[in-house]
């Protein structure tokens, strides 16, 4: 009997691995289905891995009907037994409509990927709708990780590096977004100068890409995603802005050659044998 599954996770917990994964699986035992995809960060009609693998897809539009789509390859004489469908999250309330009407009226399993819940912990309407629908609801086991190491629950979009909680709920962004001047204190610059705000000022911590620099202005913003832990999305702290992160990089107070200025004390044992003879 066929089934609606949706795999569910956050981002960089391996969806799209297991999409194409499952779908070897079955074609290795003489299955054939169909994969579907939508906003896939390697481009349109693919999907793709942070693995590097990538595999031909149809694209999902808004106006893509999945019953008239799956309905036409039959009438063609395609066998389909199964349905790959990546990137879930951005389908229509309609089309997860129509996905579980093929399970049940022409028992083709589908097989669904997406995030649950957007960058402002919303729940997407096609991942909401599948949760609502689908015959079984399974989370990743493989754990994305918030930078301090903990389970990430959570997706954060970030700005020029800086946390935001407002903007449209479909921006296509990766984990992976360099910036031209990295985030954190500078080699010269005291670690609670470069996060403390000065004492007449409050601090602000959405004010990053306000505050962008003047030879920063002629470019567009650079978005990104990031996988957070609760306590750290509530927080909007991020791997860029967490002054934890850059302790490691401020100097302890020691000299550098501390016998040059206390004696040479290493020098003076130098000569000395075992057992204290000289």
């Amino acid at each position: 009997m066929a089934e609606l599954l949706f795999f569910s996770g956050t981002m960089d917990c391996g969806k799209s691995t297991l999409a194409l994964q499952m779908d070897h699986n079955h074609k290795a035992r003489g299955r054939r289905g169909v994969l579907f995809s939508s906003h896939d960060r390697a481009g349109e009609s693919m999907i793709s891995s942070r693995l590097g693998l990538q595999v031909p897809a149809v694209e999902v539009f808004p106006e893509t009907d999945f019953w008239v789509e799956l309905t036409l390859r039959q009438t063609m004489g395609a066998r389909i037994d199964y349905v790959i469908c990546d990137e879930a999250q951005f389908y229509t309330v309609d089309q997860i409509d129509q996905l579980a009407r093929v399970v049940d009226e022409m028992d083709i399993d589908v097989f669904s990927f997406g995030i649950t819940s957007d960058f402002r912990t919303r729940l997407f309407p096609g991942s909401q709708r599948l949760i609502e629908l689908a015959d079984r609801v399974q989370v990743l086991q493989v754990e994305a990780l918030c930078w301090c190491g903990k389970r990430a629950t959570h997706n954060a979009r970030t700005v020029d590096g800086v946390m935001v909680v407002e903007g449209d709920q479909m921006v296509v962004g990766d984990i992976d977004q360099p910036l031209d001047q990295p985030v954190g204190p500078s080699s010269d610059q005291p670690l609670d100068q470069a996060f403390d705000p000065p004492f007449d000022q409050p601090f602000e911590p959405d004010a990053g890409p306000a505050t962008r620099s003047q030879a920063d202005a002629g470019r567009a913003p650079i978005v990104g995603y990031e996988t957070l832990c609760r306590r750290h999305h509530m927080r909007r702290q991020t791997s860029r802005t967490s002054p934890s992160l850059f302790s490691n990089e401020v100097p302890l107070p020691f000299d550098e050659r501390p016998d040059e200025q206390h004696g040479t004390r290493g020098s003076q044992l130098q000569g000395a044998e075992p057992g204290g003879r000289s």
